[in-house]
């Protein structure tokens, strides 16, 4: 019999790297993703394109960055025109079903209710749809994070039905092919979880990090605003105690471990990829929650990829390298065995769930603009563009006097700001780079002569108005009509060109 194309996609809302114990951390209690790690492949170092929920999400399933796809603060909606994961596979005839949080159609945190394009509306189930289950009161309980210390049913959380709809959609369609993404909002406050998950974490107490004592010297302003009365507390007198937190990712690891068993049983050719959108500070760097910054707690996320049927994976294998959210899409494309649209920002990983020893990427980048569209809080608007490589970290920030670069080698709690120091400016400099030219491969909307002009590189000290001076048009994807060339009204015949602007006032000769 002809193995089935099939996938599942699972991802968990805040859980950071180090939350998951296959990543080297034996405290944190996830069997069932440590499992799946064993049968497949753990990548070491992948980074949220924008860590916070609804731009980390517009990224994986439009495989656009944030500034590309519109969707660059919580709450505010995908760009026109701008297709998903669902889009493009049902335009190949495959059945794709999305359950659980969404976060992409402008609404408030738990959505309108209303199934996207692409997707079979029978399984679509959102936050709202989940609240409107509930009575008012019982909306207002699931809303508090002490309901899970008085004794809830494991039937009453989100996490619950989202799977119930998974297992059902498994049921009915394990034997054709498929795209399945189960989207929980589990482990995010309100951290609702049941015995014994609620308890399970009630004597824990995290241990402090080097950078959890970090005073912020030498690093950007925001980031003392950010940190508050914490950055002068009394640290030694400091538990991080996340019980719920943490017992509420233990529970999520058990619902996504009745998904697996269901998949390995009904759907056997399918491959299984998890992940989550972004992290949590939990006191390091004094800053919590997530925001403008690529310090590992708050960039730094989980990836596991179990192969399928067209793209087996090793077991237990481990990729090293530095891998990025972006590249989820034009992979599961590549799976489905679809074109993928020239207009897209990342590459398939195939080569490196087949074989994860293969060189992959030298860089990935992490963006981040403001937190939500209705918060006047959480710092407003923060531009930020960042590069991330096996060695080192650059983080640009546009409306601060300090930029940071950090060794990640010989400085793993991101300490020391290299931004100034002598004998650092080649690798400096060259991730300057490397950023200015992702935003311009990326036609950035926010690019400019801005970002050049940095204080400590002596190469952009002088602001030019035409900045590179080219145009960059977008490609077409499939289906699209190509562009046309402003000066010809032709079809475009190179899509970055340099642009001559007219030096004489307008109409004349």
């Amino acid at each position: 019999m002809t193995p089935k194309k099939q996938v599942v996609f699972i991802m968990t809302d805040t859980t950071r790297f180090d939350m998951v114990g296959c990543y080297g951390f034996p405290a944190m209690k996830t069997p069932c993703l440590d499992d799946l790690a064993s049968k497949g492949v753990r990548f070491e170092k992948t980074y949220s394109c924008q860590p916070v929920c609804g731009p980390a999400r517009s990224a994986i399933f439009t495989g656009l960055f944030p500034h590309s796809n519109g969707s660059i603060s919580n709450c505010m909606p995908l760009g026109a025109g701008i297709k998903t994961a669902g889009e493009y596979l049902q335009q190949a005839g495959v059945h794709s079903a999305y359950i659980g949080k969404w976060h992409l159609d402008g609404g408030d945190y738990f959505g309108n209710g209303i199934c996207p394009a692409g997707y079979d509306s029978d399984y679509w189930y959102d936050m709202r749809c989940y609240l409107e289950e509930l009575s008012p009161e019982l909306r207002e309980y699931s809303r508090k994070e002490a309901s899970s210390l008085e004794g809830i049913d494991e039937s009453f959380t989100f996490a619950h039905r989202c799977t119930e709809r998974a297992l059902s959609f498994l049921n009915k369609y394990g034997s054709e092919d498929f795209f399945l993404t189960v989207s929980f909002d589990e482990p995010h406050q309100p951290y609702l979880c049941p015995e014994p998950y609620a308890s399970m974490y009630k004597d824990y107490e995290m241990p402090k990090g080097e950078n959890f004592y970090d005073t912020l010297e030498e690093k950007p302003f925001y980031q003392k605003l950010w940190a508050g009365k914490t950055l002068h507390e009394d640290k030694q007198n400091v538990h991080i105690k996340p019980r719920l937190f943490l017992g509420c990712n233990s529970f999520a690891d058990y619902e996504i471990g009745k998904i697996i068993k269901a998949v390995e049983r009904l759907a056997p050719d399918a491959m299984i990829i998890f992940t989550s959108d972004h992290g949590e500070a939990l006191g390091a760097h004094s800053l919590t929650q997530k925001g403008p910054s690529v310090y590992e707690e708050i960039a730094h996320i989980p990836m596991i990829i179990k192969g399928g049927a067209y793209c087996r994976s090793p077991k237990g294998a481990v990729h090293h390298g530095v891998t990025s959210h972006i590249d989820i899409l034009p992979t599961l494309l590549d799976y489905f065995d679809c074109d993928i649209p020239p207009v897209l920002q990342g590459k398939t990983m195939r080569p490196i769930i087949e074989k994860p020893n293969t060189p992959f990427k030298d860089t990935v980048f992490v963006e981040f603009h403001r937190y939500e569209v209705d918060h006047d809080g959480f710092g407003g608007l923060q531009f930020m563009r960042a590069a991330v490589t096996d060695t080192h970290k650059m983080a640009l920030h546009l409306l601060d006097d300090t930029d940071e670069l950090y060794d990640t080698v010989h400085d793993r709690a991101e300490l020391k700001n290299l931004i100034k120091t002598k004998g650092c400016e080649q690798i400096r400099d060259e991730l300057h780079r490397r950023i200015l030219d992702f935003m311009n491969d990326t036609r950035d909307p926010y690019r400019g002569y801005q970002w050049k002009v940095r204080p400590w590189n002596k190469e952009y000290t002088a602001p030019e108005w035409e900045v590179d001076g080219y145009t960059r048009q977008r490609p077409e994807g499939p289906g699209e009509n190509r562009q046309l060339d402003y000066d010809t009204g032709l079809e475009i015949k190179e899509f970055v060109r340099y642009k001559n602007k007219a030096k004489k006032p307008a109409g004349q000769i």
